[in-house]
C-alpha cells in the first residue's frame, strides 16, 4: 500500500512539473510578442542612438503599421521625433501623442506625454502668425477643435473597420449583394483627419496639411514660377517645399543636393534663405 501511495505521489509531482514548464514556455512566447521585442522597434532604437532620425522614424512607423493598436511605445517615439527632429511637425506629433494616451491612459509617463502634446499645440499656434485670429483664446479654441476632429476621425475609422468585418454591404443588409460600382468597401483609415502623406515604404502616417490655408504665396514661392527659386518662410521644411513644387514631399533630397552650398542637412532650413529648385 505504501509503495502504491509513493507511486501516486511521484506521478502527481511529475504532472505538476510538466504543467509549470508548459506555463513558463507559454509565458516566454507571450513575452517575445511584446512591442519592445519587435525587430523593427529594436532597429528604430538602434538608429536613434546612431543619430539616423529619419530612418528610425520609418522603423517605428512600420511597427505601428504591423501591430495596429498594440504599438503605444512606437507612437510615443514617432511623436517625439516629429516634435524634435523631423520638421519639426507639431500636427503629426499631436496625432501620435494622442494615440499613445488613448492606448496607455494610465501609464507612468502619461502626464509627461500630455505636456509634450500641449507644447506641440502651442508650437502649431505660433506657426500661424499671419492668421487673423483676434486673441490667444481663439487659437486655443482652434486647437481644441482640431483635437475633437481627430477623435471623431478615429471613431469613424473603427466603425468602418467593424462594418467591413461584419460583411454589411452598401444596402445595409448583412450578406446582401452590393451594386457592382460599390462592391469595394472603403479602406480602413490609418491617418488623422488632415491630408497626410506617407514618408516611407510602410505607407504610415507622416505629414498633415494645416487646417487653415496660409496667405497667398509670393511670386518667388509660387509652384508655377518658372524661375525655380524658393524663398524660405517661417514654418517651411524641405518636405513641405518638395510637396509644393513636385506634388510629393518624398523628393526633398533632390532639393537638399541642389543646395549643398547653403544646407548641411535637412534641418538647416532657415527663413530668408533662397533655395534652388532643380
Amino acid at each position: 500500500m505504501r509503495r502504491l501511495l509513493r507511486t501516486v505521489n511521484l506521478s502527481s509531482g511529475l504532472l505538476l512539473l510538466l504543467f509549470l514548464a508548459a506555463g513558463c514556455e507559454r509565458g516566454d512566447r507571450l513575452a517575445l510578442s511584446a512591442e519592445t521585442d519587435d525587430p523593427q522597434y529594436r532597429r528604430g532604437q538602434q538608429l536613434l542612438k546612431q543619430g539616423h532620425n529619419q530612418d528610425a522614424l520609418g522603423a517605428f512607423l512600420k511597427v505601428i503599421e504591423k501591430r495596429g493598436d498594440d504599438a503605444p511605445e512606437s507612437h510615443l517615439e514617432a511623436g517625439l521625433l516629429y516634435q524634435q527632429y523631423i520638421g519639426p511637425d507639431p500636427i503629426a506629433a499631436i496625432y501620435h501623442f494622442n494615440r499613445y494616451l488613448e492606448l496607455q491612459p494610465n501609464a507612468r509617463q502619461a502626464d509627461l506625454v500630455r505636456q509634450r502634446k500641449d507644447a506641440a499645440m502651442r508650437e502649431f499656434a505660433r506657426s500661424l502668425p499671419a492668421l487673423s485670429l483676434e486673441s490667444q483664446a481663439a487659437r486655443l479654441e482652434l486647437m481644441s477643435r482640431i483635437d475633437e476632429l481627430q477623435k471623431e476621425n478615429l471613431q469613424l475609422k473603427d466603425e468602418i473597420a467593424t462594418l467591413h468585418q461584419s460583411g454589411v454591404g452598401s444596402t445595409g443588409r448583412r450578406g446582401a449583394a452590393a451594386p457592382a460600382e460599390t462592391t469595394s468597401p472603403p479602406p480602413p483609415m490609418r491617418t488623422p483627419l488632415f491630408n497626410l502623406s506617407t514618408t516611407g515604404p510602410a505607407g504610415a502616417v507622416a505629414r498633415p496639411a494645416p487646417a487653415v490655408r496660409p496667405p497667398a504665396a509670393t511670386a518667388a514661392n509660387s509652384p508655377s514660377n518658372s524661375g525655380r527659386r524658393h524663398v524660405v518662410v517661417q514654418g517651411d521644411t524641405l518636405y513641405k517645399i518638395a510637396q509644393r513644387y513636385y506634388g510629393s514631399g518624398s523628393k526633398w533630397p533632390e532639393i537638399l543636393e541642389a543646395n549643398r552650398d547653403v544646407l548641411k542637412n535637412e534641418n538647416a532650413v532657415r527663413p530668408g534663405m533662397e533655395l534652388r529648385i532643380p
